[in-house]
């Protein structure tokens, strides 16, 4: 098999390995990861059939939903799956630096925040920690960075107050060395209000306690927010006897690698998403409903979040027959008319 991933330095990376590894030893099972700089890179090979899988992060959620790079004539709504996933003990959200006293996010108002040029994950999760405080960006002051590290220095040079951020990034580790020292706010579980607004910035994130961050721990845990990655994905028509082996293989020898590398106790069992943004491999559904794992709720969810990506699919097709002079704004509006239609959120509107 051949899978996609981010850099060799990064968590999904390594993760990939470890599985690769244990697939060999166990199954025989040759996995050629190969790298990709960015999410272009990573998913191109999917859609072009050229890999079986990727290791992604949130940018599979673009690609399903068309927006961004992926609302480019060249690619549309992808219909993929979710074969399997991890998330560990590292949380996401807002890092803010600890020396403006804020404690919770509706006092981020009249603050300095990073948006990141280019960098669509990054501003959706800092939107929605603005949300979760009742907050948009009219209400903070924006400040523009290049890349993802500048905008962290950001929060050390004094530049700014707050930025998006892994609370396991090496990055963090600095500001928090630092004279400004650094934060992540609560996010009460129990607001329902204020996990409505987030969510409905970004659908992707989910109720976490971190365990692995400045100052976090499984005793001290952070209250916050989180998402799966690596997410191993794949083609709705991959093959699902292929897909059925590899998630019985993975669960079953979950012991066997649970501490190859940082981040890979994540691909547990109870740590699946069974009710997330994307719908599941058939063959992966196979398995689940096999061990029963699978219920009625979760059959719900899954026809729901099928039935999404066909109205995205169909709204595609009918708009790229006739598309307008301004084909990126087009395709948004007829994206937005299509979900409205059939009731479902617009999320990028």
């Amino acid at each position: 098999m051949t899978w996609t991933a981010y850099g060799t330095s990064s968590t999904g990376y390594q993760q990939s390995v470890a599985l690769g590894n244990m697939l060999k030893s166990k199954f025989n099972s040759q996995v050629n990861v190969k790298t990709g700089k960015n999410d272009i890179a990573r998913m191109l090979p999917i859609k072009s059939r050229k890999a079986d899988f990727c290791a992604c992060g949130i940018a599979l959620y673009f690609g399903q939903e068309g927006v961004y790079e992926f609302g480019a004539k060249s690619w549309g709504p992808q219909p993929i799956r979710m074969v399997f996933a991890s998330i560990g003990g590292a949380g996401i959200g807002l890092a803010v630096a600890k020396d403006i006293g804020v404690t919770h996010y509706k006092d981020m108002k009249g603050k300095r925040v990073a948006w990141v040029r280019s960098a669509p994950a990054l501003n959706q999760n800092a939107t929605s920690a603005l949300r979760f405080g009742g907050l948009t960006w009219d209400d903070v002051k924006k400040l523009e960075f290049g890349g993802f590290q500048a905008s962290l220095d950001g929060i050390i040079n004094g530049q700014v107050d707050a930025a998006a951020s892994s609370s396991v990034s090496p990055h963090i580790s600095r500001i928090e060395a630092s004279p400004r020292g650094v934060a992540y706010l609560n996010m009460d579980h129990k607001d329902a209000e204020g996990w409505k607004r987030l969510q409905g910035a970004a659908p992707w994130m989910q109720r976490h306690m971190a365990t692995q961050g400045p100052g976090f721990s499984r005793d001290n845990p952070w209250e916050g927010s989180g998402y799966f990655y690596p997410v191993l994905l794949t083609n709705d028509d991959y093959d699902s006897a292929t897909v059925y082996s590899l998630v019985k293989a993975i669960d079953t020898s979950y012991d066997d690698f649970k501490t190859a590398a940082p981040g890979v106790d994540g691909w547990a069992r109870d740590r699946q998403g069974f009710r997330w943004v994307i719908p599941w491999h058939d063959g992966a559904v196979n398995y689940w409903k096999e061990v029963g794992v699978w219920t009625a709720d979760m059959e719900a969810h899954q026809a729901q979040a099928v039935k999404r990506q066909k109205t995205l699919t169909d709204a595609w097709k009918a708009y790229s027959a006739k598309p307008v002079a301004d084909f990126d704004t087009g395709w948004l509006q007829a994206r937005a008319a299509a979900l409205t239609a059939a009731g479902m959120d617009v999320v990028f509107d």
